[in-house]
């Protein structure tokens, strides 16, 4: 499959020794897409077995959490904290509540981050957590005690220069504050532990537009260098309705784009003269949702109760906000037929390994989500820096930094596609980028 017999070698272990990860597998495979540019050219890789250290996460914490309910009965569910990689900084990384959560997602999210964080310039490293606890449908006294309960065991593993944990799926601004409320409670010390606060108590301002945003100043850079052009007139589909997807529908429309079609998890509307993006975010905003609220109010627009069908809608670039795995090859091979030449990820490999293939194959530019959606935790970095500072920065000079920290992310990854003589592929150049700084880190500090 690789040039370099040590990473096909390196791969059949891997899936060998985690054949029941799918997610992570798939992760690790996109990676070692890009390393099969670099091995042959640096043999200390193999010779330090850098590799083999960066697929292996550095602890994994696995507990009990038990917690009772409104009805007074003892519900368990189970917490998670992967630590990836500590080379450049603490773990840094969110925390996602779901159902579908498992060590399979948390470890993709995880390695993953390590090099998202890498790309930022920050000093942090790679981390992910969270639970298989649903808060959907959860009273707010559900929530306190599940995170509480939680915290209990958890804040023995992390602090403000050890392991600083976000927001993600199912894991806002409410649960942040109950998390952090109860580790201030048992450690009696106010310190940055979490990111994403409260502007109240030691949120940063930006935050919430963070990832959204940045995913368009990226975006706006992939259009300026590849095609001398911005956002004006451009047609643009969105997936998802949460903070992410919401934020990038609404920068998106104040560089000039036309949004034509978004979905949440109950299908999606699309319009090609445009939809109204004030009545989304308001309804997403107050429901988490919009769907079948603005197909009530606008019954002519078309829509379906299949989100995936949203990739069937005719744009100029797509950005899938929503979760990983929601491209398939099918769907990338109907946005191509469809007249989308640019795709930029907001949400953690929402493209399967197949799609990303197919659209460095065929002329569809396409940028990974470790890159294009690393406004996040670029913030949430900028965060800890003013809690270190005990100071807080105006929204315009978060989001200042933020437009720069963007551009410079996707400027090492094009001049490192360049370098590589892969001028297209940003995924390559993500890839080797974040992983060049993490390993000259992993070499200097020795077998660790």
């Amino acid at each position: 499959m690789y040039k370099s017999n040590y990473l096909n070698n390196l791969l059949a272990d891997v899936k060998a020794r985690y054949s029941n990860e799918p997610e992570f597998l798939a992760a690790v495979e996109e990676f070692l897409d890009s390393m099969d540019f670099l091995v042959e050219k640096d043999p200390k890789i193999e010779q330090y077995s850098i590799l083999e250290r960066l697929v292996v996460p550095e602890r994994i914490i696995e507990f009990r959490v038990p917690w009772v309910d409104d009805a007074g009965k003892i519900q368990v569910n189970t917490g998670y904290r992967v630590q990836f990689n500590s080379a450049i900084g603490p773990y840094k990384g969110g925390m996602r509540f779901d159902k579908s959560v498992n060590l399979s997602i948390l470890k993709f999210l995880g390695f993953e981050q390590t090099f998202k964080n890498s790309l930022t310039g920050l000093p942090m490293g790679g981390g992910k957590g969270g639970s298989d606890f649903n808060p959907r449908g959860k009273s707010d006294g559900e929530v306190m005690r599940f995170c509480q309960s939680f915290m209990t065991e958890f804040y023995r593993h992390i602090g403000p220069n050890t392991d600083v944990p976000a927001g993600d799926l199912g894991f806002g601004a409410r649960e942040i504050g109950y998390m952090f409320g109860q580790y201030k409670r048992i450690v009696d010390e106010w310190s940055g532990v979490f990111t994403g606060k409260n502007f109240s108590y030691g949120g940063s301002l930006g935050r919430p537009e963070a990832t959204g945003y940045g995913l368009c100043y990226f975006a706006e850079e992939m259009l300026r260098t590849y095609f001398n052009t911005d956002f004006k007139g451009k047609k643009v589909i969105i997936s998802g309705s949460g903070k992410v997807g919401s934020m990038a529908l609404k920068k998106a429309i104040e560089l000039g784009a036309t949004v034509v079609g978004m979905s949440d998890i109950n299908g999606y509307v699309a319009d090609p003269k445009g939809l109204n993006s004030e009545e989304i975010i308001e309804l997403a905003k107050a429901k988490g949702e919009f769907v079948k609220d603005y197909v009530a109010k606008h019954p002519d627009v078309q829509h379906s109760d299949c989100s995936r069908d949203l990739w069937n809608v005719p744009c100029d670039i797509a950005m899938p906000c929503a979760t990983q795995g929601e491209i398939n090859l099918e769907n990338a091979k109907q946005l191509k037929k469809n007249g989308c030449y640019m795709l930029a990820e907001g949400a953690n490999m929402p493209c399967d390994l197949e799609a990303i293939r197919f659209f460095n194959e065929n002329e569809v530019l396409f940028s990974p989500g470790k890159a294009s959606n690393a406004g996040g935790v670029a913030v949430s970095g900028l965060e800890m820096s003013q809690n270190a500072m005990h100071l807080s920065w105006t929204f315009e000079e978060v989001d200042e930094r933020l437009k720069g920290i963007m551009k410079n992310i996707f400027k090492q990854c094009h001049e490192t596609a360049v370098k590589f003589g892969q001028p297209r592929n940003l995924a390559l150049g993500a890839n080797i980028a974040g992983f060049l700084k993490v390993y000259d880190a992993m070499l200097a500090q020795g077998v660790c």
